[in-house]
């Protein structure tokens, strides 16, 4: 199989072969159709991750087909669409892992980091962290919902968003833009802050009824409805946005709070939002030969 690997800090991509492994147990071998590219892919280049090791093959966000189970697999059955994402596997047996927060645990592995991820055409998936997708999904539209998609939604479940919640998001790039639309899926009023009025049509098509461009108005005041006068008090304020949100959580759960981080569950509920039309907007590109 080919494979897209990284032989150390600062080094470039190179295309290697290898022979296509054999999933051993607990293990399930997946044929991969996407993978996409998120930024810790050049945090990984840069040597930001000390945990790392190399060669590694790069990529979390997977989406392919289940080829082979290994021994004590018998879930998903093999053709089964599947997608993967950052945590890799974790021990299990931890008080984070019993209560639901694998990504804390100390014996942790992240896919395309510590173990080798989906820039390939094989991949090594563990049982348990390996999610079915909903039948007809473009696999390249669901890739990037393994990353972007959970964090986004994460984001939005901790902060109990419910119909009629004000949410703004902070910059339409690749999670924003999922956040604002599954916060819209959700029936939350949602405002879109960017730099400038160049985001303002995009921001208007991802659901968000009110874009603040925050060079040439004051944000504080734009999303405080008072501010905004008596006529437009129902308008959108700023309530538990996704970055403040996402910040709280994984600060309370480091500390032992109440908010919790379970990838399984928000792999499985991103799925479930797909069938919604929440579909990615992705370049592609195939697999260098050489």
């Amino acid at each position: 199989m080919r494979v897209a690997e990284l032989s150390g800090v600062g080094a470039p991509l190179s295309v290697a072969e290898r022979p296509v492994p054999e999933p051993g147990p607990g293990e399930i071998l997946v044929k991969v159709t996407a993978c996409g590219m998120c930024y810790s892919e050049v945090n990984l280049l840069n040597g930001e991750y000390p945990f790392a090791r190399f060669p590694v093959v790069p990529g979390h966000e997977i989406t392919g087909v289940v080829a082979a189970l290994g021994p004590g697999v018998e879930w998903p059955a093999a053709g089964t669409a599947v997608g993967t994402q950052f945590l890799y596997s974790s021990c299990g047996q931890c008080d984070y892992c019993v209560r639901g927060d694998q990504i804390l645990c100390l014996s942790k592995k992240i896919t395309g980091i510590g173990a080798d991820g989906g820039y390939g055409e094989d991949f090594i998936g563990r049982a348990g962290f390996v999610t079915p997708l909903p039948d007809g999904l473009d696999p390249v539209a669901g890739a990037p919902l393994m990353c972007a998609g959970i964090t986004a939604f994460n984001g939005l479940r901790q902060a109990r968003i419910r119909p009629g919640t004000r949410v703004a998001v902070l910059g339409a790039g690749g999670v924003g833009a999922i956040a604002a639309r599954f916060a819209a899926a959700m029936g939350a009023r949602v405002a879109i802050l960017g730099r400038s009025r160049d985001g303002e049509a995009r921001a208007k098509a991802l659901g968000a009824e009110l874009y603040v461009a925050t060079g040439d108005t004051d944000p504080a005041g734009a999303l405080d409805p008072a501010a905004r006068g008596r006529e437009q008090a129902g308008g959108v304020a700023q309530e538990r946005g996704l970055a403040r949100a996402v910040a709280a959580h994984q600060r309370d759960a480091l500390a032992g709070g109440e908010r919790q981080i379970h990838p399984a569950q928000d792999r499985r509920s991103v799925a479930q939002l797909v069938p919604h039309a929440l579909h990615p907007q992705c370049d592609r590109d195939a697999l260098p030969t050489s």
